[in-house]
């Protein structure tokens, strides 16, 4: 995610904004537990994992917004 932005951007997004910071960490977090799944590392039953990749998405959706209003 945000991929091509300066990463000293990103980093002085997630030190100086707690929002930001927690949602990137959650975007994160959901974002290996939902790859784990697919390969099979993490067991889970289908309903979790869609549940996980709506809530990555709503974060995805949210930094976005949030990246947008801070960068102006």
């Amino acid at each position: 995610m945000f991929e091509g932005q300066p990463q000293a951007e990103l980093d002085k997004l997630i030190k100086g904004h707690p929002e930001f910071k927690q949602l990137y960490q959650r975007h994160k977090e959901l974002d290996k537990k939902v790859l784990d799944a697919e390969l099979g590392v993490l067991p889970i039953d289908e309903t979790t994992l869609s549940q996980m990749k709506r809530e990555k998405l709503a974060a995805k959706d949210r930094l976005t917004r949030l990246y947008d209003q801070l960068k102006h």
